[in-house]
């Protein structure tokens, strides 16, 4: 279906954010709310752009994926 849902929630603070594709296809985007406004912001930029850039059918292992 590839829609996106997005849900503010309490994470580690070492943890920014992070999307999960469920088996319907839907993007589930996790931004942790313990922190401020714009780092929330430049994550869901950053979760949205591994969404547009279909980065959820690589077959690479994530910390590869960041690097790029």
């Amino acid at each position: 279906m590839d829609r996106v849902f997005l849900r503010y929630m309490p994470l580690p603070t070492t943890v920014k954010g992070l999307t999960v594709q469920d088996s319907d296809g839907d993007y589930n985007v996790y931004i942790n709310a313990r922190l401020a406004y714009g780092a929330n912001l430049q994550t869901l930029q950053h979760e949205i752009q591994h969404i547009d850039n279909n980065d959820f059918q690589k077959q690479l292992h994530i910390k590869d994926i960041e690097r790029m």
